[in-house]
């Protein structure tokens, strides 16, 4: 029996399709918690988060890195310059979306909270957008918020990692979700060679 001796709830009529002209289905007893019960909103802030399409930023950085300009060289003891190029909704935020089921409805909000700079040589630097550098800028200026030195010649690997904060509320609760993002490239730094010349 579908019933099975419960008097609450309902029974429903479940279909999968057609085989030879002829419905293929079943009955089956839902009972009413599970019909009345809301969905998990934390579930469906991450379904709204997974339609965000988030991505990690687009370095920029001075000297550029390697996958930038192949050539590109920086020199110990100059400053780097690091910064957000292009930021967007997509790769900075603020970006909102919302999921909807059975008319339960749950919003999320991701804007990124900082960026921390891993330089390759041990040092991490804590960053948020930073400031582009520009031409105009040709005697060592140091960055005002978001800048390195390097003591060492070498190829650095560098990974810029943008953390999310994801704020959510819907169906009576809120909360907060997080996201790590990596971008990385390659900076070159050479030595520059001081030459003494003596004059007859």
């Amino acid at each position: 029996m579908i019933w099975e001796g419960n008097t609450t709830g309902l029974i429903v009529e479940c279909r999968i399709g057609t085989e030879g002209g002829w419905n293929t289905g079943w009955d089956r007893w839902v009972g009413t918690a599970e019909l009345s019960a809301p969905p998990d909103p934390e579930e469906l802030a991450r379904r709204a988060v997974a339609r965000m399409q988030l991505q990690p930023i687009q370095m920029g950085t001075f000297p550029p890195l390697e996958q930038r300009s192949p050539a590109a060289l920086g020199y110990v003891g100059w400053n780097v310059w690091m910064w957000v190029d292009g930021a967007t909704a997509s790769n900075w935020g603020p970006i909102t979306r919302s999921v909807s089921e059975r008319g339960f409805s749950v919003s999320a909000t991701a804007r990124v909270d900082k960026v921390e700079w891993d330089m390759g040589d041990g040092t991490i630097i804590e960053c948020q957008i930073g400031t582009p550098w520009q031409s105009i800028w040709t005697h060592n200026e140091a960055s005002p918020d978001c800048g390195h030195l390097y003591a060492k010649d070498g190829e650095y690997s560098v990974t810029a990692t943008s953390h999310w904060v994801i704020d959510w509320a819907g169906i009576g609760e809120s909360g907060i979700l997080t996201m790590d993002l990596d971008s990385t490239g390659t900076m070159r730094i050479a030595e520059v060679q001081v030459v003494n010349v003596n004059e007859p």
